[in-house]
């Protein structure tokens, strides 16, 4: 007769293969639409900064980051992470919109602090550093939808298909 160590060990083996190919598709999905949204955002950034809001590109980088964050806010409660039980939907929409709007603070900050402080203007500076600033928002973003906003456990093709066909 095996013993338990022997017949847990491929148990084990599963769940964490599992739980590897949960995260890979959530980061790959998540990646998908973070690109979706950086296009958004940094085109309605120039767009903005070199145009209308040529004097205000904190308000700029503002105005474009909270349009990106509504697309953001489809594709990864629709997609992303569709496949997690979800929290009543005005308890999520105000996690993600709390995590967003921190995300943006920390990328307008960061835009904010290179332009005025550390005096690097320009385009070319003001679109690295809007990219840094994205980028520091989106570490920020993935480990809070993950552990905050969607953070339920996932659930099975059944309950996933018949979640997106009642809402």
């Amino acid at each position: 007769m095996p013993s338990s160590a022997t017949t847990e060990t491929p148990h084990l083996l599963d769940r964490v293969r599992g739980a590897v190919d949960v995260l890979w598709r959530e980061m790959a999905k998540f990646g998908i639409v973070g690109a979706v949204c950086f296009v958004i955002d940094m085109g309605g950034f120039n767009l903005l900064a070199n145009g209308a809001l040529e004097d205000k590109i904190t308000t700029a980088k503002i105005v474009s980051g909270a349009f990106a964050t509504l697309v953001a806010w489809v594709g990864n409660r629709y997609w992303t992470f569709r496949h997690r039980r979800n929290r009543p939907v005005a308890h999520e929409v105000i996690l993600f919109f709390v995590v967003n709007g921190i995300a943006l603070g920390i990328a307008a900050a960061w835009l904010a602090f290179a332009h005025y402080t550390l005096d690097m203007d320009g385009r070319l500076a003001n679109n690295v550093n809007a990219f840094i600033g994205i980028g520091l928002g989106t570490l920020f973003r993935f480990w809070t939808y993950r552990q905050f906003v969607f953070a339920n456990e996932p659930i099975g093709e059944d309950e996933q298909q018949d979640a997106l066909t009642t809402r």
